[in-house]
Protein backbone atom coordinates (compact mmCIF):
# COMPACT_ATOMS: atom_id res chain seq x y z
CA UNK A 1 0.00 0.00 0.00
CA UNK A 2 1.09 3.50 -0.85
CA UNK A 3 0.86 6.67 1.04
CA UNK A 4 2.32 10.38 1.37
CA UNK A 5 3.04 11.34 4.55
CA UNK A 6 3.86 15.45 4.58
CA UNK A 7 5.88 16.33 7.92
CA UNK A 8 6.31 19.73 8.86
CA UNK A 9 5.99 20.61 5.05
CA UNK A 10 8.12 17.80 4.14
CA UNK A 11 6.41 15.23 1.76
CA UNK A 12 7.56 11.43 1.97
CA UNK A 13 6.64 8.80 -0.45
CA UNK A 14 5.56 5.81 1.80
CA UNK A 15 5.03 1.80 0.52
CA UNK A 16 4.53 -0.20 2.62
CA UNK A 17 4.27 -4.43 2.31
CA UNK A 18 3.11 -6.16 5.16
CA UNK A 19 3.03 -9.49 4.07
CA UNK A 20 7.24 -8.84 4.08
CA UNK A 21 7.45 -6.55 6.81
CA UNK A 22 9.26 -4.19 4.46
CA UNK A 23 8.35 -0.53 4.48
CA UNK A 24 10.01 1.57 1.67
CA UNK A 25 10.25 5.33 2.62
CA UNK A 26 11.56 7.99 -0.62
CA UNK A 27 12.93 4.69 -2.27
CA UNK A 28 14.98 3.44 1.13
CA UNK A 29 14.00 0.05 2.05
CA UNK A 30 13.82 -1.00 5.53
CA UNK A 31 12.83 -4.01 7.32
CA UNK A 32 10.70 -3.85 9.96
CA UNK A 33 8.85 -5.75 12.82
CA UNK A 34 5.83 -4.14 14.31
CA UNK A 35 4.61 -5.09 17.92
CA UNK A 36 1.69 -4.28 19.41
CA UNK A 37 0.92 -3.84 23.19
CA UNK A 38 -2.58 -5.02 23.43
CA UNK A 39 -4.79 -2.47 26.03
CA UNK A 40 -1.65 -0.14 25.87
CA UNK A 41 -2.37 2.35 22.50
CA UNK A 42 1.61 1.96 22.27
CA UNK A 43 3.65 -0.09 19.34
CA UNK A 44 6.66 -0.83 18.94
CA UNK A 45 8.84 -1.09 15.76
CA UNK A 46 11.99 -2.71 15.06
CA UNK A 47 14.04 -1.62 12.48
CA UNK A 48 17.56 -3.48 12.47
CA UNK A 49 18.54 -3.63 15.75
CA UNK A 50 17.12 -0.44 16.71
CA UNK A 51 13.39 -0.87 19.09
CA UNK A 52 11.37 2.34 18.89
CA UNK A 53 8.54 3.64 20.65
CA UNK A 54 5.36 4.72 19.35
CA UNK A 55 2.73 6.12 21.79
CA UNK A 56 -0.38 8.61 21.86
CA UNK A 57 -1.58 7.79 18.95
CA UNK A 58 -4.94 10.23 17.34
CA UNK A 59 -5.93 10.06 13.88
CA UNK A 60 -8.56 13.20 13.22
CA UNK A 61 -9.77 12.66 9.47
CA UNK A 62 -5.66 13.19 7.20
CA UNK A 63 -4.08 14.48 10.41
CA UNK A 64 -1.84 11.86 12.45
CA UNK A 65 -0.28 12.77 15.17
CA UNK A 66 1.77 10.29 17.84
CA UNK A 67 4.92 10.21 20.03
CA UNK A 68 7.96 8.86 18.30
CA UNK A 69 10.44 8.01 21.07
CA UNK A 70 9.01 10.71 23.35
CA UNK A 71 9.14 12.81 20.34
CA UNK A 72 5.79 14.70 19.13
CA UNK A 73 5.05 14.16 15.00
CA UNK A 74 2.31 15.73 13.41
CA UNK A 75 1.60 14.22 9.67
CA UNK A 76 -1.02 14.69 6.74
CA UNK A 77 -1.39 11.39 5.49
CA UNK A 78 -2.50 10.50 2.22
CA UNK A 79 -3.51 6.80 0.78
CA UNK A 80 -3.34 5.71 -2.92
CA UNK A 81 -7.11 6.21 -3.44
CA UNK A 82 -6.83 10.12 -1.98
CA UNK A 83 -3.78 11.05 -4.38
CA UNK A 84 -5.62 9.86 -7.11
CA UNK A 85 -8.58 12.14 -6.25
CA UNK A 86 -6.37 14.51 -5.50
CA UNK A 87 -4.65 14.45 -8.89
CA UNK A 88 -7.18 14.00 -10.89
CA UNK A 89 -8.79 17.61 -9.39
CA UNK A 90 -11.13 15.79 -6.03
CA UNK A 91 -10.91 17.45 -2.39
CA UNK A 92 -10.25 14.50 -0.12
CA UNK A 93 -10.36 17.23 3.24
CA UNK A 94 -14.03 15.50 3.38
CA UNK A 95 -13.89 12.06 2.94
CA UNK A 96 -13.35 11.29 6.65
CA UNK A 97 -16.32 12.70 8.07
CA UNK A 98 -16.82 10.58 11.43
CA UNK A 99 -19.18 7.27 10.94
CA UNK A 100 -20.77 8.85 7.15
CA UNK A 101 -19.46 7.56 4.39
CA UNK A 102 -19.91 9.32 0.81
CA UNK A 103 -19.10 8.65 -2.77
CA UNK A 104 -15.84 10.48 -3.55
CA UNK A 105 -16.61 10.39 -6.89
CA UNK A 106 -19.14 9.52 -9.19
CA UNK A 107 -19.60 5.69 -9.89
CA UNK A 108 -21.03 2.40 -9.45
CA UNK A 109 -21.25 0.42 -6.53
CA UNK A 110 -19.55 -3.12 -7.38
CA UNK A 111 -19.65 -4.54 -3.93
CA UNK A 112 -21.08 -4.60 -0.32
CA UNK A 113 -18.29 -5.61 1.65
CA UNK A 114 -20.77 -4.90 4.75
CA UNK A 115 -24.27 -5.39 5.53
CA UNK A 116 -26.13 -3.46 8.49
CA UNK A 117 -25.40 -4.78 12.17
CA UNK A 118 -22.01 -5.63 10.47
CA UNK A 119 -18.73 -4.42 13.26
CA UNK A 120 -16.23 -2.31 11.38
CA UNK A 121 -12.86 -0.93 12.07
CA UNK A 122 -11.74 2.14 10.76
CA UNK A 123 -9.83 1.46 7.81
CA UNK A 124 -11.74 -1.81 6.55
CA UNK A 125 -12.65 -2.04 3.38
CA UNK A 126 -16.49 -1.51 3.13
CA UNK A 127 -17.26 -1.17 -0.24
CA UNK A 128 -15.90 -1.83 -3.95
CA UNK A 129 -16.74 1.59 -6.39
CA UNK A 130 -16.00 1.53 -10.07
CA UNK A 131 -15.40 4.54 -11.15
CA UNK A 132 -13.49 5.93 -14.13
CA UNK A 133 -13.26 1.91 -15.42
CA UNK A 134 -11.23 1.60 -12.02
CA UNK A 135 -11.97 -0.15 -9.01
CA UNK A 136 -12.05 1.79 -6.01
CA UNK A 137 -11.90 0.47 -2.44
CA UNK A 138 -13.79 2.51 -0.03
CA UNK A 139 -13.00 2.34 3.54
CA UNK A 140 -14.64 2.61 6.94
CA UNK A 141 -14.25 6.09 8.22
CA UNK A 142 -14.53 5.22 11.76
CA UNK A 143 -14.82 1.82 13.77
CA UNK A 144 -18.71 0.71 14.92
CA UNK A 145 -21.24 -0.68 13.40
CA UNK A 146 -23.03 -0.65 10.22
CA UNK A 147 -26.28 1.38 11.28
CA UNK A 148 -27.50 1.89 7.89
CA UNK A 149 -26.43 1.14 3.95
CA UNK A 150 -27.77 3.33 1.52
CA UNK A 151 -27.30 2.02 -1.95
CA UNK A 152 -27.36 -1.45 -3.24
CA UNK A 153 -25.02 -3.21 -5.65
CA UNK A 154 -25.38 -2.15 -9.25
CA UNK A 155 -26.41 1.24 -8.38
CA UNK A 156 -24.98 3.95 -9.87
CA UNK A 157 -23.69 7.26 -7.47
CA UNK A 158 -23.33 10.44 -7.69
CA UNK A 159 -20.33 12.06 -5.65
CA UNK A 160 -21.01 13.16 -2.08
CA UNK A 161 -24.07 10.51 -2.87
CA UNK A 162 -23.91 8.80 0.93
CA UNK A 163 -22.79 5.20 0.91
CA UNK A 164 -23.57 4.17 4.36
CA UNK A 165 -23.54 5.72 7.82
CA UNK A 166 -21.32 3.96 10.87
CA UNK A 167 -22.27 4.52 14.26
CA UNK A 168 -18.98 5.00 15.67
CA UNK A 169 -18.05 3.00 19.21
CA UNK A 170 -17.46 5.20 22.19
Amino acid sequence: MQFESTVDETPFEVEIDREQSVATVNGNRMQYELLEQPNTGRLLIRFGTKLHIIDNIKVDKQTVSFSFDGKYVETTVKDEQELLLEKLGFSTDELASAGLLEAPMPGKILELLVKEGDEVEEGEPVVILEAMKMENELKAPTSGVVASVSVSENDSVEKSQTILEIEPRG
